[in-house]
């Protein structure tokens, strides 16, 4: 006799592989390359930087502002 087998096993693993096929397929479509994320994520920390350079400080009571 054979082996027995796990029908719902086999379907969940048939699935999920669809899915992972679908998701990589997705990902090459629509995904960014690496260049891409690495200038977006410089320009991102580049901003930030820029914004702390201009911040108010209100722990230093000299430095709040004058109304």
């Amino acid at each position: 006799m054979g082996d027995v087998i796990n029908l719902n096993a086999v379907r969940k693993q048939r699935e999920r592989a669809a899915k992972e096929a679908r998701a990589a397929e997705n990902r090459a479509r629509f995904g960014q390359s690496r260049l891409q994320r690495d200038l977006r994520d410089a320009e991102q920390s580049r901003a930030q930087r820029e914004l702390d350079r201009k911040r108010l400080s209100f722990d230093d009571p000299d430095k709040t502002p004058k109304r």
